[in-house]
């Protein structure tokens, strides 16, 4: 049964992806990944995320597929995020994943995303469950014995009631804050601030409605993004 993500609608009936192991021969027995196979498997969950759960309502909804996307000013990173009427975080934690680096990243992510689930191993299923806010979700990773992988549903995702929008709005690059506080007749003045500054101008002018969606809007008229591939 596919897992249910309250944000991201998906008609899937299941999330799977055969993926090859290379050199040849390798296999996975109830459900244990070989060490081999381990050195793939983050593109593949990745890959089976994106094309299976994301990408089906991300086409209908004009929404943006991110990879690594950088939060704070790239203080931390994301693995994949869904930018629409709301900035979604999907972090993967596989099997060789260890968790010594989320409660870091956890601090970031309660502050610059609406929503956020976790990806996970299922050897770090009840850990992760321990570490996390209550509104964050759950989708553990399953490999079965055709080498498929697919996601069950944990716990479902929340929304997050402690979104900083002066952290969102560094999402934002300066050039971009300058032209949104531009057009709404700022003194020449004001736009020489410092960026922080500008950043706390922009807040105070939009909703965080409306600043999510300029978000999406000059994500959308970026023509390069290093390091931030769009799907």
């Amino acid at each position: 049964m596919a897992p249910k993500l309250p944000s991201v609608r998906t008609s899937c009936v299941v999330t799977e992806l055969r993926f090859r192991f290379m050199p040849t021969g390798l296999s996975i027995a109830h459900g244990d990944i070989t060490s081999a196979a381990r050195a793939v498997l983050d593109r593949d969950i990745r890959k089976a995320l994106v094309e299976q759960l994301l990408e089906p309502d991300t086409r209908k909804s004009g929404a943006l597929v991110i990879h690594e996307l950088g939060l704070a000013h790239a203080k931390r990173r994301v693995d994949v995020a869904v930018v629409g009427g709301e900035i979604e975080g999907f972090e993967i934690k596989s099997a060789k994943d260890r968790l010594h680096r989320l409660p870091g990243q956890l601090e970031v992510y309660k502050r610059a995303l609406h929503k956020l689930t976790l990806v996970v191993a299922t050897k770090h299923v009840q850990r992760v469950i321990e570490m996390i806010p209550l509104w964050c979700g759950v989708l553990e990773i399953r490999v079965n014995n055709n080498d498929r992988i697919s996601f069950e549903t944990v716990r479902e995702t929340r929304r997050n009631p402690g979104v900083d929008p002066f952290v969102l709005a560094h999402l934002l690059w300066r050039g971009e804050v300058l032209d949104l506080l531009s057009d709404r007749h700022l003194s020449p003045k004001n736009l020489r601030a410092p960026r922080s500054q500008l950043y706390e101008l922009l807040v105070k002018e939009t909703s965080e409605c409306e600043l999510t969606e300029l978000i999406r809007a000059a994500m959308m008229e970026r023509k390069s993004w290093r390091g931030c591939p769009r799907q």
